[in-house]
């Protein structure tokens, strides 16, 4: 009867370990200060943003929130996946979220289970 209790808990140990990405050149700390990319300050981190797409792939969405902070718009989509809305520049939202921008943004789409598969970076929100 040790045995199923063994393979329980190395099932919670694999599922609780995530990727921790890379995240060498971004400071994070004026990512977050700057919501909607009003700022500015995140214009000034879009390539180096790029150059880190497949860092951010196998992030799992808890983790995403305590690296860039709560996203600007948390759009969900079919089959209990999300994207995760980043402004990296300043535009009609910054008067109104919910005003339509044709702003840059990073787009990160999360599988049901949680975990980046994709990262877009784009003008508008993505399509469903």
């Amino acid at each position: 009867m040790k045995h199923p209790i063994y393979i329980l808990l190395l099932l919670i140990t694999c599922a609780s370990c995530t990727k921790q990405p890379k995240l060498d050149g971004i400071d994070l700390e004026k990512f977050r200060a700057d919501y909607g990319g009003c700022k500015g300050d995140r214009t000034k981190m879009i390539e180096k943003l790029k150059s880190l797409k497949s860092e951010i792939k196998g992030v799992s969405s808890n983790d995403l929130d305590n690296y860039f902070g709560k996203p600007d718009i948390q759009q969900l989509s079919d089959r209990s996946q999300e994207y995760y809305i980043y402004f990296l520049e300043a535009g009609t939202h910054c008067e109104d979220i919910k005003k339509p921008s044709s702003s840059l943004i990073m787009a990160v789409r999360f599988s049901a289970m949680g975990m980046a598969t994709e990262v877009n970076f784009q003008r508008g929100m993505p399509e469903e």
